[in-house]
């Protein structure tokens, strides 16, 4: 095969990656469908850009996903790596080979500046998230507003500028690939006691909804 491609070890089936995003999980929607129970509905994307393939693990599986053995967030891939997403393996391969420095892997920028009312939302889009499901998507504007008791105008206005402090591009998996990025930056992370359906951020004081409702529109 000419194109890149991840080889599943359980089947042998061989996939070519898409010319941009190829998605991996156990949903019936991904392109790269894996039945093992341990894999998140949506896991991971597999990412082309020119020459360079990465993978990026959504941060909404308990299961995580490694190269070579190694957890990963994001990472450049070399041809023959081994890809583990939960417990399925997957074998990427056609990828040109070329030298790259010892810091391939894609590091992100430390967090942008955010608001309370921006930190807020976030809390609460990663709530479903840092559950103990084993796969939830991060919760919709509709859910935010019941939860932060504002418009849902108003969510979709903060989601749309915490897109932009972010560098989330347009495209599916947009508020998945914004959860990725605050929970791997340790912005929110779960409570010590599992399954208690709290999370806090990174002063480490858990968030609860606002009782008054104000701020009904952007900051």
């Amino acid at each position: 095969m000419d194109t890149p491609y991840v080889r599943i070890e359980e089947t042998g089936e061989v996939v070519a990656l898409r010319d941009e995003v190829t998605t991996v999980g156990r949903g019936h929607g991904v392109d790269v469908r894996l039945g093992d129970p341990s894999v998140s509905r949506l896991h991971a994307e597999i990412v082309r850009r020119g020459p360079y393939v990465y993978v990026a693990d959504l941060g909404l599986s308990r299961h995580g996903t490694r190269v070579n053995g190694r957890p990963v967030a994001r990472r450049v891939l070399d041809d023959g790596d081994v890809l583990s997403f939960g417990s399925a393996r997957c074998r990427i391969g056609g990828v040109p080979r070329e030298d790259l420095a010892a810091e391939a892997e894609l590091r992100r920028e430390t967090a942008p500046e955010l608001t309370r009312r921006e930190l807020d939302v976030l809390v609460s889009l990663c709530r479903p998230a840092l559950s103990d499901d084993a796969f939830v998507a991060p919760a919709a504007p509709r859910e935010i507003a019941g939860d932060l008791v504002v418009s849902e105008a108003a969510v979709k206005q903060h989601l749309l500028r915490l897109y932009q402090k972010f560098r989330i591009p347009e495209g599916p998996n947009r508020r998945s690939r914004l959860a990725n990025e605050v929970i791997a930056l340790g912005l929110v992370r779960p409570m010590a006691e599992h399954g208690s359906g709290q999370v806090q951020h990174a002063h480490g004081m858990p968030e609860q909804p606002p009782l008054d409702g104000v701020q009904h529109t952007a900051e």
